[in-house]
């Protein structure tokens, strides 16, 4: 009877090894934020590895796209468990915070319930690192975002290189002055609208914020030294301002890695993408000594 078992046995452990059971959970956080006077959701990917022991996780902070949620980087990709398998392989957090609708992360000077530069840099990190047992230090903390949380990703870790050793930016809006997207007329004076809701009109139309675009906050990017990955697809209707901000870069010397793939705004170029953010981000959370093996 042993004996016959023992195909069967051999059968189920082949098929465990071939289909291995995701372990990370997702909690989902309220965060209480004082600056906008409201409270604000959170999800965090756990991975299965944070019940095995008590050592210290890095942590991604990862932003979503205009008119999003914090919800999206969890139900859009086509394969819903990324996030999952990402935070059991390379053992780290994964924080994706709500950013609003039309934030584009940074503190509006007039409209008081749009602060999330303040959120996500202070309120949400303070309540991460005193929910879970991160690395409380910029060494292992990094953060990445697509389209407007590319953008909100850079426009963050430029401002507070004390908190994040790297950024990351997938099709990622580095300027936001509509006139160099590549949209139709109307979506590009409806997002022009927006930023003039939330930061006044333009001075200038041909650079008309340069305090709070990417593109603007190069020199600071070449000081901080907080290490940059970037990427954006050939079809995408951002292409060109990813190219403006990589040949700016290339003239103030700045490193950073940048790379253009077939594809466009979409969920599946997205997919496609983070693997490889995490990737550059584990190697260097290895340089620092702070990956867990």
């Amino acid at each position: 009877m042993t004996t016959c078992l023992k195909p069967l046995l051999i059968c189920l452990y082949i098929l465990a090894s071939a289909f291995p059971v995701l372990g990370a959970r997702v909690d989902t956080l309220e965060v209480v934020s004082k600056s906008m006077q409201q409270n604000i959701k959170a999800a965090v990917v756990v991975p299965d590895r944070y019940a095995q022991g008590q050592e210290a996780f890095p942590v991604l902070y990862l932003l979503h796209g205009g008119t999003g949620s914090y919800r999206d980087w969890l139900t859009k990709t086509p394969d819903p468990n990324l996030l999952h398998q990402l935070a059991d392989q390379y053992h780290l957090l994964i924080v994706t915070p709500d950013g609003g609708p039309r934030s584009y992360y940074f503190d509006s000077p007039l409209d008081a319930s749009s602060q999330y530069e303040t959120f996500i840099a202070q309120e949400l990190t303070e309540t991460i690192d005193r929910t879970y047992r991160t690395l409380q230090d910029r060494k292992g903390r990094v953060i990445a975002g697509l389209s407007m949380g590319g953008h909100g990703a850079f426009y963050i870790a430029t401002r507070h290189p004390e908190l994040y050793c790297a950024a990351g930016s997938m099709s990622g809006v580095m300027n936001i002055n509509t006139a160099t997207w590549k949209v139709p007329e109307d979506f590009a004076q409806s997002r022009a609208e927006n930023f003039a809701r939330l930061l006044g009109p333009p001075k200038d139309a041909a650079n008309p914020y340069p305090e709070y675009t990417a593109v603007g906050l190069t020199s600071q990017m070449k000081t901080n030294k907080v290490k940059l990955i970037f990427d954006c697809g050939v079809d995408d209707f951002l292409i060109e301002t990813n190219r403006d901000l990589h040949r700016r870069l290339l003239a103030n010397q700045t490193p950073h890695d940048y790379t253009e793939r077939p594809g466009g705004h979409t969920w599946e170029y997205w997919e496609n993408a983070l693997p490889y953010h995490v990737l550059f981000f584990h190697k260097l959370f290895k340089a620092h000594g702070v990956a867990i093996p």
